[in-house]
């Protein structure tokens, strides 16, 4: 069992910055691919960033490449999304997962692939 703590979230000016950050605690969440999705009001969850356990792969959704940065801290059980240059269609609840992976280069878009989720943290641009 792996618990998910989401903070961070906030309302920013568009062209702005936040950073997510997302606890994890629990069995080995070090072992774990994580990612972060978002919904915005009466859209489905989408995928937005994943990072691989080791930290040496990441994705990240089209909408969303070179604004937004994945990374973790392993030794603290934490990852983060920096996101700049923030825009009004990046608002949402943003919720953080993380993924069983039998190898730790892999990472994984599907929704349905991740095994626990946080309680989400609302990102609010304003134009």
């Amino acid at each position: 069992q792996v618990q998910l703590v989401e903070s961070g979230g906030g309302l920013v000016q568009a062209g702005g910055s936040l950073r997510l950050s997302c606890a994890a605690s629990g069995r080995t969440p070090e072992s774990y691919s994580m990612g972060w999705f978002r919904q915005a009001p009466g859209k489905e969850r989408e995928f937005v960033a994943a990072i691989s356990a080791s930290g040496s792969v990441t994705n990240y959704a089209d909408s969303v490449k070179g604004r937004f940065t994945i990374s973790r801290d392993n030794g603290k059980n934490t990852v983060y999304l920096q996101m700049n240059n923030l825009k009004p269609e990046d608002t949402a609840v943003y919720y953080c997962a993380a993924a069983r992976t039998f190898y730790r280069t892999v990472v994984t878009t599907t929704r349905s692939q991740y095994d626990y989720w946080g309680q989400g943290t609302q990102v609010t641009v304003s134009s």
